[in-house]
């Protein structure tokens, strides 16, 4: 456009700015904002950068007015933009120092290279307002799915046009031996929006469960209306799915309501899913139940919960093993994804045979640390000790009522399992001594001797280090890897085998806070707000408690 033109036609310039404004879709003031720097730009060139030139176009009659500043100084030292006192008195008899002297200036004749720098300006500035604008209408839509159509196809990642906007969907995030062509309609979900040099990035997925979540409740009308509720998507993109529905309605049926009359409803979120097969699956509260729910179809004829590492073990009939853990493991890799535990798969023969290993090694130790024979042995393991702890300090009716024994056979076997407890307890000891563990720690509730020995070896010595240590130092964690076909590593951690809960190993090293002196009784106590009674102050006490279960102080978490 001819910006000579502009300038004769005022109205002809707000009709410009209005109509790229409406293209755009951003507001008019931006685009007469930036005509403004571009005839500013303009100006410069033409009168000399160093002059302090400003445009103002009147956004409702479209008059450009061009104006040189002059800032009023005591000195001069720039010609272009101060002037002295007395200069600026001749033209404002009231003229003081600091203020400023305005000299308008004649419109601007455009030549052909200053309309074209005018333009590049103002191209920039309105590219610049429409990705500000994308951005902002994008940021709030990250969870949604969106319809667009493919505009390329670039080393596997799609680039996808939404018609405001532009998106890609990374080779990862794509569904595996999908192929899309120039074209070609696709949903995805978007799952992030980065501003970026560029311009503003929308990322979006296909591969991801929530995608799927989102699908299920556009087909099913119980999620989207909240009677049936979605609790968690585990899914192999492509080639198979679990999801784990509960309805809040005891008179709807969620597994039924996901499938729908003769499967209506996930046939068409699998068709969309390039085949993908779905399990849905009743969501239950108690784990056991879940578990067995999520391994469908497979059948389990026992499960054994192990709360403290989040595992479990599922027995299952011989016949039933491989379609329990799937092809390539997906059945049971997916039915631990769904749930949230480890799943252990074993048959029946597998577990009788390990429950007799346990017996007989059960057995031998006792045979070698009570000094008993091979029956006494085996009728305490029969009776489900364990240890050599459980035998020292049950009640001596327990012992004594097991078949065959009296109370002198039940008396004596306590005193050799009490026997064996002090000789070794006085080993450790002298073991933790050796390794330099500190008195102190000795006094800290919950810390046993074993410990001591765990802790010396670990380079915990003294009070401090252990109330510096992480629950997670204390009894290991498991890390999982981002790509899920990579199983999850297990670093041990310094009481590794101990068999500490979680709670346990927090109170170990809350004890340890409060006697090295980092935390008093006074930090965890309630502090109430101002204008509120001590006594109505309960919940906080019970945020602060559970601060305190946690390892940590409202005031002095470390």
């Amino acid at each position: 456009m001819s910006m000579a033109g502009v300038s004769a036609n005022r109205l002809e310039l707000l009709q410009i700015a209005n109509a790229v404004a409406r293209e755009k879709l951003i507001d008019p003031a931006i685009v007469l904002h930036a005509m403004q720097d571009a005839i500013q730009k303009a100006a410069k060139s033409r009168y000399g950068p160093e002059n302090d030139i400003r445009c103002e176009i009147d956004p409702k009659t479209g008059e450009t007015k061009l104006v040189r500043v002059l800032t009023i100084a005591e000195a001069v030292e720039n010609d272009s933009t101060e002037i002295s006192l007395e200069e600026a008195r001749r033209s404002d008899p009231e003229a003081q120092i600091g203020g400023e002297i305005v000299e308008h200036l004649p419109p601007l004749e455009f030549g052909r290279v200053a309309a074209q720098n005018a333009k590049q300006v103002i191209v920039q500035k309105v590219r610049e307002a429409e990705r500000d604008q994308q951005f902002d209408e994008y940021k709030d839509r990250i969870g949604e799915v969106v319809n667009g159509t493919v505009k390329r196809v670039e080393y596997g990642n799609v680039v996808v046009d939404l018609g405001r906007a532009e998106a890609i969907i990374r080779r990862d995030e794509t569904i595996p031996r999908e192929n899309f062509r120039y074209g070609d309609r696709v949903r995805a979900y978007i799952y992030d929006v980065r501003r970026e040099q560029r311009g503003p990035q929308l990322f979006l997925s296909r591969a991801r469960p929530e995608f799927m979540a989102k699908l299920f409740a556009a087909e099913v009308p119980e999620i989207y209306d909240g009677i049936v509720e979605i609790k968690s998507v585990a899914r192999d993109p492509g080639s198979r799915a679990k999801i784990a529905v509960i309805s809040k309605d005891s008179s709807i049926d969620p597994v039924g309501a996901c499938v729908g009359m003769r499967g209506s409803r996930v046939q068409a979120v699998v068709n969309e899913l390039q085949g993908e097969k779905v399990d849905i699956i009743q969501w239950r509260a108690d784990p056991a139940e879940f578990i067995v729910n999520a391994l469908a179809p497979a059948e389990v004829s026992k499960v054994v919960l192990d709360e403290d590492n989040d595992k479990i073990e599922v027995v299952v009939p011989e016949s039933q093993l491989s379609l329990a853990i799937g092809r390539r493991g997906q059945n049971v890799r997916l039915a631990s994804q769904l749930t949230g535990w480890d799943i252990d798969i074993m048959t029946e023969s597998e577990e009788s045979e390990r429950r007799q290993k346990e017996f007989n090694e059960r057995s031998q130790m006792f045979m070698e640390q009570l000094d008993v024979d091979e029956v006494i042995a085996q009728l305490l393991a029969t009776e489900g000790f364990a240890s050599i702890e459980e035998v020292a300090f049950v009640e001596l009716g327990e012992v004594a009522q097991i078949e065959g024994f009296d109370d002198d056979t039940a008396h004596e076997i306590q005193e050799r399992a009490r026997e064996h407890l002090a000789r070794i307890e006085a080993e450790r000891d002298a073991e933790r001594r050796e390794l330099g563990v500190q008195d102190e720690l000795a006094e800290v509730a919950g810390v046993t001797t074993s410990m001591l020995v765990a802790f010396g070896r670990g380079g915990v010595k003294t009070v401090e280090d252990l109330a510096d240590c992480a629950t997670d130092d204390l009894i290991g964690w498991v890390e999982r890897k981002k790509d899920k076909t990579s199983e999850p590593v297990r670093h041990p951690g310094i009481l590794e085998g101990m068999d500490i809960s979680r709670t346990e190993a927090e109170n170990l090293i809350m004890s340890a806070r409060f006697a090295a002196g980092w935390i008093t009784e006074d930090d965890l106590a309630p502090k109430p707000e101002d204008g509120e009674e001590a006594g109505d102050d309960q919940e906080a006490t019970g945020g602060d408690e559970r601060a305190a279960e946690a390892g940590e102080t409202p005031d002095s978490a470390s």
